[in-house]
């Protein structure tokens, strides 16, 4: 099968779900089939979701263990996305750093949780590691009141922050962690890096900033700041922040209403397959592979670009069906692979082959000079518009009136 190659794809980066630990407001009789529904009725379709929650994994493990059984049928790639607070006070709250984690290792979850549990929390003249058991026992011990277990989850999710020097050291001792997380961070006010205006907060600000990968933000001013077209250049964000960064944004649910749904059809749009590589690809080239908008970035009129070029009554074509990609700016193949025969083909089907009244052992093109061995072979071209137009790959239907 020929790939159609990179494309842009709706992500849903950040999205809670039924049963999240903080703010669940997924209510009614059957939460997960309204989320479900919600969630594959929303368009433009998502194709990769982030399931996001705070410092645990369960409602990530529900959506895939539902994706199995068959719903999301749109949606490709499935990650978890690991919401935590570090202790460091944003304009109000604190600053939100996410995990976002690769699914394709067999045993990510085993890894990820063995990871988090290197986190530590110390409050209350104990120790808290990052783990369910810890998260009830500390919500416990802040109030002895709460006996159930999942009030005492939520109530120690909200009082554990993790701190950021360790969060730094855990990940740097971690080969795992580097190969399969990428950090992201929020780049708004209330609770992400814009809040640490004041001066003593620069240096802790640039440190955060620099040890995540990807930014939380839909504005399109921290865009053009982290592509290095504002304050910094792209050779200082190098210097001072590993380089520039994509900005992603998510509808960040914790309601029905607002599932797929971010204020602004601000929609996350990535460039590449469905793979967590496509995320690592736009922290690599986060200008041309990363996007946020209604729509993704268009280079060109739709009825302009080919979409696919089709081959009848050609048996020698291995390949008779070849997808285009819009961003195509090279064809690479071995000698004799055919290389140059795709491009006249295309060329017969755009009425944009001269010569062929012509002498044909002088001629540059493939097709005038392979003429009598052509048969009734025809190309047909669709558009990325949807029409089509067919041509005879002999020149018979050349030159003529809706050339």
């Amino acid at each position: 099968m020929v790939s159609r190659g990179s494309e842009w794809k709706r992500w849903e980066p950040h999205i809670h779900a039924p049963g999240t630990v903080l703010n669940n407001q997924f209510g009614g009789v059957d939460p997960w089939q309204t989320y479900l529904q919600a969630l594959e009725a929303v368009t433009p379709k998502i194709e990769a979701i982030g399931v996001t929650d705070y410092y645990v994994t369960e409602t990530y493990e529900e959506v895939v263990r539902q994706s199995r059984l068959g719903r999301l049928p749109h949606a490709k790639l499935i990650f978890p996305n690991i919401e935590m607070r570090l202790d460091v006070a944003a304009r109000d709250g604190f600053v939100n750093i996410h995990l976002l984690v690769s699914p394709e290792d067999p045993n990510h979850l085993t890894e990820l949780k063995r990871l988090l549990s290197r986190l530590q929390f110390n409050v209350l003249g104990d120790r808290y590691d990052c783990t369910r058991e810890e998260l009830i026992r500390l919500g416990r011990r802040a109030d002895p009141t709460i006996v159930e277990d999942g009030a005492a989850l939520r109530h120690g999710a909200t009082q554990y922050k993790v701190n950021f020097a360790r969060l730094k050291e855990v990940f740097g001792e971690s080969d795992w962690a580097k190969r399969n997380i990428l950090i992201a961070v929020a780049g708004a006010a209330d609770d992400g890096t814009s809040g640490l205006r004041q001066a003593a907060d620069a240096t802790m600000r640039q440190e955060i900033e620099r040890f995540a990968h990807v930014i939380f933000s839909s504005s399109a001013a921290q865009r053009e700041f982290w592509l290095g077209r504002r304050a910094k250049t792209a050779a200082e964000l190098r210097d001072g922040y590993n380089g520039c960064k994509p900005c992603l944004h998510g509808s960040d649910a914790h309601h029905p209403t607002t599932v797929g749904q971010p204020v602004q059809d601000r929609y996350s749009w990535l460039k590449g397959a469905l793979t967590f590589d496509a995320l690592r690809q736009a922290c690599i080239d986060p200008e041309s592979r990363a996007f946020v908008g209604s729509v993704p970035p268009l280079h060109a009129i739709p009825s302009q670009v080919v979409a696919e070029v089709t081959l009848t009554d050609a048996p020698w074509a291995m390949t008779a069906a070849i997808p285009l990609n819009p961003g195509l700016v090279a064809v690479i193949g071995a000698r004799g692979s055919g290389k140059t025969a795709l491009a006249d083909v295309l060329a017969a089907g755009c009425d944009a082959i001269t010569g062929w009244s012509g002498d044909a052992n002088v001629s540059p093109s493939f097709l005038v000079r392979a003429r009598p061995l052509l048969d009734r072979a025809k190309v047909t071209l669709t558009w990325g518009g949807g029409d089509a137009s067919t041509r005879a790959l002999d020149g018979s239907d050349a030159n003529g009136p809706f050339s």
